[in-house]
């Protein structure tokens, strides 16, 4: 039998083993660990060094020359004009699809054989493409006090033939193409528009008319031309120029060079209305504060087919925008939109904006966080002392 203290070695060097194991276990998970590691960093480097190859194989590539494709021929061939030289009848790489050959359109040519490569993108102007409203507009007509005839008209033109173009079918009629929107500044023109793309859900393209107007000739017109071809791209779309009397007025015949451009960019925009389809999922909304000044061909029929006058405000009309632009306000109860409207004869839409605005300011000024009626007496009479050189309003005060 062994003795006791061989026990407590041999006992002692179980342990110290079975530590050793744990140790080595332990070495053992941590190896694979990095193991894993290392494989997952050099896959990740490997994708790294795929990728900057080809970016220095891309890099070396040879230069593409642009063309222009003229006409498509059998057998895979066609007429390109280069811009270093004269026209060409060339071959078509394999990865270019034939429904892509359109003439007319940008192509890239090998340097060496002019052979079409890719069929480039239509180039935009920038201020074309910058005149697309990315997000819809959030005006609904409840934002909208006192048009509700013109809100009527304007859906009539504008909403009904892109939502519901069966309804003219049957009836047998054709809608208008355009819209002219003719009244003073401030009167919610602009509003209208964004209204009704808001209720069509169409793209909203909005650009101003003294944007059409270049210096170089031929410039305002492919504007035109562009502008147009954006909004069958991004049809059903809504177009609405403002200012149209920058760019639309009447023509005369003594006119200067920088006149006749303008006479250009007011032709091609003639053409491009004529061009559109009654029915079609463009429509055109005008708005100018100048009509008398306005071509007649833009007003004939079968361009501008109705024009509708959005006036000043009458009382009923003020009262509602009041109570559209006091229900986002924290206001006394003795504030009374009808007795704003009745003290605010001759006002616009966007002067009665201003009004309450100036109102809330001076409620802060005074270190309250509610508008009070002498609020609005005060706002009234800087805005109708400032705004447009107004007559002053007589001064008694709304409430006493």
């Amino acid at each position: 039998m062994p003795e006791d203290s061989e026990i407590e070695e041999l006992k002692a060097k179980i342990v110290t083993l079975e530590d050793r194991n744990v140790h080595l276990m332990q070495d053992l998970q941590n190896a694979e660990n990095e193991k894993r590691y290392s494989e997952s960093e050099l896959f990740r480097l490997q994708k790294d060094v795929a990728r900057i190859r080809g970016e220095l194989e891309r890099l070396k590539s040879p230069p593409l020359v642009i063309g222009s494709l003229r006409d498509v021929l059998p057998d895979h061939k066609v007429v390109v004009k280069s811009s270093t030289g004269p026209d060409f009848v060339v071959s078509v790489s394999q990865y270019v699809d034939e429904k892509d050959l359109i003439p007319g359109s940008r192509v890239t040519l090998n340097k060496q054989s002019l052979a079409v490569m890719e069929v480039l993108p239509a180039p935009l102007d920038p201020v074309v493409t910058g005149a697309e409203i990315i997000d819809k507009p959030n005006i609904t007509y409840d934002d909208i006090g006192g048009l509700s005839k013109q809100m009527l008209e304007l859906r009539e033109a504008v909403e009904d033939p892109l939502n519901r173009p069966e309804l003219y079918k049957k009836v047998g009629i054709e809608p208008p193409k355009g819209v002219l929107l003719v009244g003073p500044p401030g009167t919610g023109k602009t509003l209208m528009a964004k209204a009704v793309a808001n209720a069509t859900k169409a793209t909203f393209i909005r650009l101003v008319g003294s944007e059409l107007v270049q210096k170089y000739i031929g410039e305002g017109a492919r504007l035109v031309r562009e502008l147009f071809e954006l909004a069958k791209e991004k049809a059903p779309s809504i177009v609405f120029i403002d200012e149209l009397d920058s760019v639309g007025a009447k023509r005369a015949d003594v006119a200067t060079s920088g006149d006749r451009e303008v006479q250009r960019t007011l032709m091609q925009l003639l053409s491009e209305l004529d061009g559109f389809t009654p029915t079609g999922d463009v429509k055109i909304i005008g708005a100018t504060n100048r009509p008398d000044i306005l071509d007649d061909a833009l007003l004939r029929p079968g361009r501008f087919d109705r024009i509708i006058e959005v006036g000043l405000p009458d009382v009923e009309g003020r009262q509602q925008i009041f109570k559209i632009h006091l229900a986002h306000m924290n206001v006394s109860k003795k504030v009374d939109p009808k007795k704003l409207a009745e003290a605010t004869e001759g006002v616009s839409g966007a002067e009665i904006k201003s009004i309450c605005t100036e109102a809330g300011m001076l409620a802060i000024r005074a270190d309250r966080d509610i508008v009070m009626p002498e609020d609005f007496d005060a706002a009234r009479e800087k805005v109708l002392d400032t705004d447009r050189n107004k007559v002053k309003a007589p001064p008694t005060y709304l409430y006493g």
